[in-house]
């Protein structure tokens, strides 16, 4: 970065110790003599769960890709997730899944997502990034604005949490570069305009959808043997969603999602009936018969896709960056979080060592390219749910064209190893997206027939 050396050494202040921000702080710890985590949270010991992070309570899945830039940043990191118990699920055939209105057959798998916790995983990563010894946590701690201008950002204001903080208690920290990993819930657009500078223009697409989760005990060992999970999911002919997946403690996570006045609820009898609902009763069964609740359901809504173009033309400051969710947030259905913030991070090293001075702006650049696949599939995906709004919403020529070849690839992913190969690397996020129009598959996407569909969902492997 175009660090200003200051007395004391070079000092970088991440804002967020969520995983984007922990990462960034273990890239940024090559480059600085001192990098402090500004956290609101006051850090659990051990994998619990924290008020800062709403979906903590929610599936999180770790894709492929995700798996390879941690392991990447953090050299063992998949070996030690599988050792503390994360579940390795294949795709597909360790799920019975719905999609586009079919059963995908389980053929062998040709990708693999980890379903642990989320507390879990950034349990581990805080262990291993909080090692560093030029990294440090500034917890129970408020960041509520920046010091600087509208040229260069100087460092953060911060505020006391918890008992006996005052609200007029602000203090200044002083830092060559600011990151912005706070979340969904950033603040830095307003930050940057009480300095003089431009707030980024935010690219929306909200299709109103919503979820509700609970963990349950499989009484029946109906899942766990041939099946590790099940996954329904919506699109614009069937808007609700269902994903049931296993936890590292031997439990399940079900998760329901329907859209903007059709939410699923969040009492107790009234959950299990939402099951009714997905295009076939198997869920339903698996609650009444063999599952035991093993906790409250808790609701989320705040679900819509929302882009920050920092990368375009402003006045934007020097020594300011934004990544993870503060970046580019998704639609959390997808399953893209942690690993768009592992991505970034990559990017973010990267870019700070291709030899060349590492502007502010071709930074900002190399995290928003991170998240652009994630980004294309999701949003792209929701465009085409009813009722999506938003300024990102409506579909272009494009958009039509794409939406309708990747039909025919869905509607081929179970009848062909090369086409499913070629989509789960894709949405995974380890291929990039033209792996879909390479020679071979687009044959097959535009020539071939698709499989006939399966009459019920394959509850064993094919």
């Amino acid at each position: 970065m175009d660090f200003e050396r200051r007395a004391g050494g070079r000092h970088a202040v991440v804002v967020g110790g969520s995983i984007a921000g922990l990462l960034a702080a273990h890239v940024l710890a090559g480059h600085a003599d001192r990098v402090t985590v500004v956290e609101r949270d006051r850090l659990p010991e051990g994998a619990g769960p924290r008020p800062g992070v709403p979906q903590g309570r929610h599936p999180h899945v770790l894709l492929e890709g995700g798996q390879r830039a941690l392991d990447t940043l953090l050299p063992g990191f998949a070996e030690e997730l599988r050792a503390a118990g994360a579940p390795r699920v294949g795709m597909p055939g360790d799920m019975v899944q719905w999609q586009a209105g079919r059963w995908f057959r389980r053929t062998p798998s040709s990708t693999y997502i980890h379903t642990g916790s989320r507390a879990q995983i950034e349990d581990l990563v805080r262990r291993r990034v909080l090692a560093h010894p030029a990294i440090t946590v500034a917890g129970s701690t408020d960041a509520v604005g920046l010091l600087g201008d509208a040229s260069r950002v100087r460092g953060v204001l911060l505020r006391e949490r918890g008992e006996g903080a005052r609200v007029a208690d602000v203090r200044p920290l002083g830092a060559d570069l600011v990151v912005d990993a706070s979340g969904r819930g950033t603040k830095a657009p307003q930050w940057l305009a009480a300095i003089g500078a431009e707030a980024p223009q935010e690219e929306i697409i909200d299709t109103g959808l919503a979820y509700a989760s609970r963990v349950y005990r499989d009484l029946t060992g109906t899942l766990g043997g041939d099946a590790l999970g099940y996954n329904i999911v919506p699109g614009p002919a069937q808007p609700y969603g269902c994903v049931v997946l296993p936890l590292e403690d031997g439990t399940h996570l079900l998760t329901f999602s329907g859209l903007r006045g059709d939410e699923p609820p969040t009492g107790e009898d009234e959950f299990v009936a939402y099951a009714k609902r997905l295009p076939h009763p198997f869920v339903h069964r698996w609650l009444r018969e063999a599952a035991e609740p093993l906790s409250p359901v808790s609701g989320f809504r705040r679900t819509a896709d929302v882009r920050r173009r920092y990368d375009l033309p402003g006045r934007r400051p020097a020594g300011f960056l934004a990544t993870g969710d503060a970046l580019c947030t998704f639609n959390p259905i997808y399953g893209q979080g942690m690993t768009v913030a592992a991505l970034s991070a990559v990017a973010l090293r990267d870019a700070l060592a291709d030899g060349r001075t590492p502007t502010t702006r071709r930074v900002q650049r190399a995290l928003l390219t991170a998240s652009r696949q994630a980004w294309d599939i999701s949003g792209g995906a929701d465009k085409q749910m009813p009722g999506a709004v938003g300024n990102a919403a409506s579909a272009r020529a494009v958009d039509r064209v794409t939406a309708w070849y990747l039909r025919r690839v869905q509607e081929r992913v179970s009848g062909n190893p090369e086409v499913g190969a070629a989509f789960r690397s894709v949405v995974s996020l380890v291929s990039p997206a033209t792996a879909l129009f390479a020679p071979r598959v687009a044959r097959a996407v535009l020539l071939g027939r698709p499989a006939e569909p399966l009459a019920e969902p394959p509850l064993t492997r094919d």
